[in-house]
């Protein structure tokens, strides 16, 4: 088990920054993930980690080692792509000894790891098929083996479960996240899926146009967002989140107008807030039925979604956005319906609309 830092790393394409001095501490074992929005910079900054893409300014450590300079064959990583990069001719063992092969390994000692990769990933029986004839569940795993095989200082995975469908992310996911409890080897994984990243992840890395929002294990993300980036991208569905006007109340309460009503919010610091533009924000399940006189957001109910093991309602509230509120399953709740919504103020996140960080 191998520790991975970065110190202010930056890439630069030309003259167009893509990172920006990104720092990040990768402790032995860890499985982090790195998550965000297509265009982020987080396959690029995996594949900085890999070698594949020259750094342009900070240090890279792997273990105690700079590998700033260090070609990817000397780093001791294996990779999952998103696309499997099976060779087509070759069978499922093949593949998977492949890169033993070509680092001249012994015989014996080949067999023995592609015999135990196939156990730990149920492969035993496919072992002399090709990939043509395996399902796409299948043809990763016989990836994650390859990598297995190697017995690296660390792997790293991009998007590996981006081209499956449904049920078979579900699956792999179960799988990739017993490999690691059984391995517990240092792992690096990209996705742009949040509830991927919630469900695998030690810890979290949210990245936003090449710069990191915010680093966390995944409840401390969901339950105090560090920015409105970060308090919209985690959470499915979104938080509720819209402008909102306030006046100052005693103490250190904010008196804020929702569009039904007020809600006094505690904050710390309410001389620095007060000179603020504040975005309110409420996540679906923090937001109950109540009566009108007590409401914060009152409307009509224009969609219901059924998901069985829960039930979402969008209400027209008047903001700008429809209010989304998490009801008991077996809500009868009724699209055209009006209803009154409230929360509990300790649920409230506000947002300096400005530059989008916490107010505490």
């Amino acid at each position: 088990m191998t520790a991975i830092s970065l110190k202010q790393i930056k890439k630069l394409y030309g003259t167009v920054p893509v990172i920006h001095g990104v720092d990040i501490d990768i402790a032995s074992g860890e499985f982090l993930v790195l998550v965000g929005p297509s265009g982020c910079g987080k396959s690029t900054l995996l594949r900085m980690i890999a070698g594949l893409e020259e750094i342009s300014a900070g240090e890279l450590r792997i273990g105690e080692k700079v590998v700033n300079a260090l070609p990817p064959s000397d780093r001791d990583i294996a990779m999952v792509f998103q696309d499997y990069a099976l060779y087509p001719h070759m069978s499922v063992e093949e593949n998977m000894a492949f890169g033993l092969k070509m680092r001249s390994e012994p015989p014996g000692e080949i067999n023995q790891r592609v015999t135990g990769a196939a156990d730990i990933l149920k492969l035993q029986d496919y072992l002399e098929r090709r990939p043509a004839q395996l399902s796409g569940g299948q043809r990763q795993r016989v990836a994650m083996g390859r990598a297995i095989v190697r017995r690296p200082k660390a792997f790293l995975f991009d998007e590996p479960l981006s081209n499956l469908d449904a049920a078979l992310r579900v699956e792999m996911r179960l799988e990739i996240a017993k490999l690691h409890r059984r391995m517990q080897a240092t792992t690096v994984y990209v996705t742009h899926d949040q509830v991927e990243a919630m469900t695998l992840a030690d810890r979290i890395v949210v990245m936003n146009a090449g710069h990191v929002e915010q680093i966390g294990h995944p409840l401390d993300l969901y339950r105090k967002p560090a920015s409105l980036f970060v308090a919209r991208f985690i959470g499915s569905p979104t938080m509720n989140t819209f402008p909102v006007s306030f006046v100052e109340s005693a103490g250190n309460n904010l008196v804020v107008q929702l569009s039904a009503g007020k809600a006094a919010i505690h904050v710390q610091d309410r001389s620095s807030s007060v000179a603020r533009t504040i975005t309110f924000g409420i996540r679906p399940e923090d937001l109950t039925v109540c009566d009108a006189g007590d409401a914060w957001f009152s409307g009509e109910l224009v969609v219901v979604e059924r998901l069985g093991s829960q039930t979402f309602g969008y209400l027209d509230a008047g903001t700008e956005k429809l209010i989304t509120i998490e009801f008991p399953r077996a809500a009868e709740v009724q699209v055209g319906e009006r209803i009154s919504v409230r929360g509990e103020p300790s649920n409230v996140h506000l947002f300096d609309s400005q530059n989008g960080q916490r107010v505490n």
